[in-house]
């Protein structure tokens, strides 16, 4: 679903991505697990197509976000660290509003049971979004994923400030939403929840896939080994 093979950009002639693989198929969550100008944002926004690779090839879905970025976006809901909507607006009158930018167009009971998929109650859905906590801003974000019926899934940060009840719900969610057949990458800083959460993990160190694992293979504490003492 998300097929990234020996990516390479230059910005004013520093190599910012380097020969940058992976592989993300339907029904699987990998984390990429990086510092602060790793490349984790250029790796995404090259997926979605506002950056063209120097070198490589990308695809989403069969895509080329390069030439048909409409298309490949299409397929994939983007949740950004901070989820840019409406505060003026409840929850459900966001949700309404931007599934219907997307084609899609929701009765209220659909509205409301899409809010409740994502943990989000009855009484929280009428409320102005400005009242919401960033966890429950996200979880709108998740329901226009679900009304769009997007096959890929892209997350910036997910748990970066949320409680740790929130961040188990929504590592809940992704896990519900990869079963379903969902391709789900995420960039985080966060240790403890990669390596409990996801499937794979990359290590994206100076713009290269410094190292990739089995979550499964690692504790937290073994991943923070591999990620703060490189071999």
């Amino acid at each position: 679903m998300i097929e990234l093979e020996s990516i390479s950009i230059h910005f004013s002639g520093r190599p910012v991505l380097q020969n940058l693989s992976l592989q993300v198929p339907a029904g699987r969550i990998f984390g990429v697990l990086g510092g602060n100008g790793a490349g984790k944002s250029t790796m995404l926004n090259i997926i979605l197509g506002f950056l063209k690779p120097d070198s490589g090839r990308v695809r989403v879905d069969g895509v080329d976000p390069g030439r048909n970025a409409a298309d490949a976006r299409a397929r994939i809901a983007y949740i950004p660290e901070s989820v840019a909507l409406y505060p003026e607006l409840s929850g459900e009158e966001n949700l309404a509003y931007f599934a219907g930018i997307a084609g899609c167009r929701l009765s209220a009971v659909e509205t409301r049971r899409l809010l409740n998929r994502v943990g989000l109650r009855d009484a929280d859905a009428p409320r102005r979004l400005g009242q919401y906590s960033k966890g429950m801003r996200q979880r709108v974000a998740l329901a226009l994923a679900l009304a769009r019926q997007a096959r890929v899934l892209l997350l910036d940060e997910p748990t970066t400030g949320l409680d740790p009840e929130a961040a188990t719900q929504l590592a809940t969610l992704l896990r519900e939403l990869s079963s379903e057949g969902a391709a789900i990458l995420l960039t985080t800083h966060d240790l403890w929840h990669l390596s409990l959460d996801t499937d794979e993990i990359g290590i994206l160190r100076g713009g290269c896939l410094a190292a990739q694992f089995h979550a499964a293979d690692l504790s937290p504490q073994q991943l923070a080994q591999a990620y703060l003492e490189p071999r």
